[in-house]
């Protein structure tokens, strides 16, 4: 794919990168592309070493509440 890249077409690459974005915001545009890689990175380290069961739920209360029969009945009672 890269094969016929000859010098000509690379020189015209960059000079029509640099009109589009200007001299001063080319850098801009490479530091945020390696620091956006350096925490892609990051990221894949993070998740292959944090291997935690999640927490298990709490028991359930032993408690038990009696209502009223005139009383309002909710669901999650």
């Amino acid at each position: 794919m890269f094969a016929d890249l000859s010098i000509w077409h690379i020189l015209i690459l960059v000079a029509v990168v640099t009109l589009l974005f200007g001299t001063k915001r080319i850098p801009e545009i490479g530091a945020s592309i390696g620091k956006g890689i350096q925490a892609f990175k990051r990221g894949l380290q993070d998740a292959g070493s944090i291997e935690e069961p999640p927490p298990s739920p709490p028991p359930p209360s032993s408690q038990t509440r009696s209502i009223p029969d005139g009383a309002p009945k909710r669901l999650n009672e």
